[in-house]
């Protein structure tokens, strides 16, 4: 689906009224989670920044390449991530992005675990022919070490969202855009 489906397919979830809740969003949290994450993300559309050295990156981009984001709307990952993915597809005519549910078929994230998990979001990066020529996530590396850390300390998980929500808000998609460009320099 592109961009504009996901979000209708986001804002019907939320829209739902809670006897026509299908699993997870009939769990309070999983909705909740689903509402922030709207929030979060449209804020990302309206105050997230490009950096000139991604961008470059992305200009530079020659050929056709399809990116497959495969996500949740109750992930806060995706919240904080696809917006930048979004507005960088936009930057250059020959990048075709979508979206694909992860508990949905054709449940590609099977063929794209991190650690034995199915964590997302996920950035596939294929070729027209559908040849893979990289990926990215479940987040920035830095972030995925601050997880890392709490998960050792067997931290609430209150504790584990604030400190997540609190390095994205300060990070603002640097390391994102760092580590995408880096990605995407390898497929030029």
């Amino acid at each position: 689906m592109n961009y504009q489906e996901y979000s209708a397919y986001f804002k019907d979830i939320m829209e739902r009224a809670a006897a026509e809740q299908q699993p997870p969003y009939d769990n309070p949290d999983y909705l909740a989670y689903t509402k922030l994450n709207w929030s979060r993300m449209n804020r990302w559309f309206k105050t997230g920044e490009l950096s000139k050295e991604f961008l470059e990156v992305v200009a530079r981009i020659d050929r056709p390449q399809d990116w497959i984001v495969i996500t949740e709307p109750w992930c806060g990952d995706a919240a904080h991530n696809l917006p930048f993915l979004e507005m960088a597809a936009r930057e250059n005519p020959l990048i075709s992005i979508s979206y694909e549910l992860r508990d949905m078929a054709p449940f590609r994230i099977e063929q794209y675990l991190t650690n034995g998990t199915r964590s997302i979001p996920k950035v596939v990066i294929r070729d027209r022919e559908g040849n893979d020529l990289g990926t990215w996530g479940p987040r920035p590396a830095n972030c995925q070490r601050v997880y890392a850390e709490l998960q050792r300390e067997k931290a609430p998980f209150e504790k584990v969202k604030v400190e997540i929500q609190n390095w994205y808000n300060a990070n603002r998609g640097e390391d994102l855009q760092r580590e995408l460009a880096g990605v995407l320099s390898g497929t030029l």
